[in-house]
């Protein structure tokens, strides 16, 4: 094992999981948690009761709204907040630390990814550039113990197989990859999709739709990645089309469920009110259309999607979807 001891910053639901499901990997697990009332209660009671109940930390995972850092630093901080919180946490050391990033996400304004961001934040106290964690997973089956296989990529092979060989735990596998990029954007775009996937299911439009909808969505993401640098064999794997697949038929998808409840005319500010969990395909929408701009691509369903989280009907916002003009399946 590289390392006896990593904090996990972020309580979150996935926090919370991975926490659980590494515990038998590492000695001793530092758990951030901003909530300084729901860090006491977890650390009472071994139980997340707002993001992950029913789920129990073991004995080795020390809550706590106070941060202890470690030579490695798990971060699963919301994306809208990563920077002030990798900010406070570079603050605390000066000893170098390696960041392996699990959140989903694209700055607005900056266009960054989220180990970017890490980069900036922890500049000069880096030992390593950051890595990756991501896949088709959901929180409560990785805690349940359920298989899952993740991908973790690091334009640093060697700590990348080296977390591979600390986190592989009970039905958890892991692969290694190297293109940050594509597999960073992979996971932020997939959000998005499964907006517009639970639209498609709140209408009871049927798999036909869904399965189409899976498939040119992978191609929109595969130009975005592409176009960023990525590799196109990137998007076809857990990051990409693994995640995508598990995000958009999911009963546990937070985005998908998004997408369900704009086809009942409810306003965006009212669904997202409803849940304390974070749906970053939200956020992620007006991001990627710029972005996209920006390389000169059509991303014609994230712009579907864009029209939906405005306001616009989902029956009508689909219907000009597919009245779209006839084009060629590669282009």
């Amino acid at each position: 094992m590289a390392q006896e001891i990593i904090t996990i910053l972020g309580g979150g639901s996935w926090g919370t999981a991975l926490a659980i499901v590494l515990a038998e990997r590492f000695e001793r697990i530092y758990l951030w948690v901003h909530q300084a009332e729901l860090a006491r209660r977890m650390e009472e009671t071994r139980e997340n009761d707002i993001y992950l109940p029913g789920s129990r930390l073991p004995a080795n995972v020390v809550v706590s709204s106070q941060m202890r850092l470690s030579p490695w630093i798990l971060s699963v901080v919301p994306s809208r907040h990563l920077r002030s919180v990798l900010n406070e946490a570079a603050g605390l050391t000066q000893n170098p630390v390696q960041i392996i990033s699990a959140t989903k996400g694209i700055e607005s304004g900056s266009f960054l990814r989220m180990s970017e961001i890490a980069e900036q934040c922890f500049q000069g106290k880096l030992a390593t550039p950051p890595a990756v964690l991501t896949g088709p997973t959901f929180a409560r089956e990785v805690a349940a113990g359920e298989p899952a296989a993740m991908v973790v990529a690091s334009r640093d092979e060697t700590f990348a197989k080296e977390i591979q060989n600390s986190f592989i735990a009970g039905n958890l596998r892991l692969y290694t990859n190297t293109d940050v990029t594509g597999v960073e954007l992979s996971a932020a775009l997939k959000n998005v999709i499964a907006i517009a996937a639970g639209a498609v299911e709140g209408l009871h439009l049927g798999s036909n739709s869904t399965a189409a909808l899976i498939t040119r969505g992978l191609s929109e993401i595969g130009r975005l990645v592409v176009a960023s640098g990525g590799l196109a064999t990137t998007v076809s794997g857990l990051a990409g089309l693994g995640d995508l697949v598990l995000t958009c038929t999911g009963q546990l998808s937070r985005n998908r469920r998004v997408g369900i409840e704009l086809t009942k005319g409810r306003p965006l500010a009212e669904i997202l009110s409803d849940t304390r969990m974070v749906a970053e395909g939200v956020e992620t929408t007006r991001v990627a259309l710029e972005l996209a701009a920006k390389a000169g691509i059509e991303m014609p369903i994230m712009q579907a999607v864009a029209a939906m989280l405005d306001g616009q009907p989902a029956i009508e916002t689909l219907r000009q979807l597919i009245a779209r003009a006839a084009r060629s399946e590669v282009n």
